[in-house]
């Protein structure tokens, strides 16, 4: 599959996310119904219509590639794929629950392993991004289309991050500061990604172990951008794993986060 050929796909799921992220205001609005999954994490209506939408949508783009997705997928079963999607249609569930505005709608397309498109739906920042190759990241603003590549917009001689707590433990605190980092707040959702493709942030840490579904469409979107992807530990990492864990995140802006 080439760049042209990605290129079609995300663009045809453009109005699809459209679609389904103004379903998820609208069933906002209306009264989220909550049940509690098998893991103990809450799953809303609004995640489950979502999943309808995009899953379809996709099944008709690409007919013959798998999908995984979170709300679908049986975790006792081994995964073989090594090209296959992977959808989160909600990330941030418990934002989305509480009626904040930094929610996610995700679709991410791995190809022998690595993160190859990603389309992400924000839809109370009436924000989508997409990406489809090296230099490809995307982000749909107020009907305009620009061409996202890490460069720096925070103020100069200050490094601002993301985190996903407010009081992270000594291992990510540690590493914030080996960046020199000024300043961090949190943000859980795939969000992060798309703020450190635009240059809004420059650094994410993580030490918790996420699941595929959760990091492959930001992945494809912020690497396309020129960030980097990868583990605490500096490793680069695949998808397709057995039982869907990635490692720690590391997202960089750049090599130089003061530039």
């Amino acid at each position: 599959m080439n760049s042209k050929d990605l290129k079609i796909i995300a663009e045809g799921l453009i109005d699809t996310f459209k679609e389904a992220g103004n379903e998820s205001i609208n069933i906002e609005k209306q009264g989220v119904k909550i049940k509690t999954k098998n893991d103990g994490s809450p799953v809303t209506n609004g995640d489950l219509r979502v999943n309808e939408i995009l899953t379809q949508k996709i099944k008709n783009l690409t007919p013959n590639i798998p999908i995984i997705s979170e709300e679908t997928v049986d975790l006792k079963k081994e995964n073989t794929y090594k090209t296959f999607w992977l959808i989160d249609p909600i990330d941030g569930t418990k934002e989305y629950i509480a009626g904040r505005d930094e929610y996610t709608l995700n679709a991410g397309l791995i190809i022998d392993e690595q993160p190859a498109l990603g389309v992400i739906g924000v839809p109370k920042k009436n924000r989508i991004f997409y990406s489809f190759g090296k230099n490809k990241s995307m982000m749909l603003e107020n009907n305009q289309v620009l061409n996202l590549n890490c460069k720096k917009k925070t103020p100069k001689g200050k490094v601002l991050a993301l985190t996903n707590s407010k009081e992270p433990p000594k291992i990510i605190l540690n590493k914030l500061k080996e960046f020199n980092v000024t300043s961090f707040r949190k943000l859980s959702s795939s969000y992060k990604y798309c703020l450190i493709a635009t240059g809004e942030y420059d650094l994410y840490a993580d030490k918790v172990r996420a699941n595929e579904w959760d990091d492959a469409a930001g992945h494809a979107i912020a690497e396309a951008a020129g960030a980097s992807v990868t583990s605490l530990e500096n490793e680069s990492f695949k998808y397709g794993k057995a039982d869907y864990k990635n490692p720690t995140i590391l997202i960089r802006r750049s090599k130089n986060l003061d530039a």
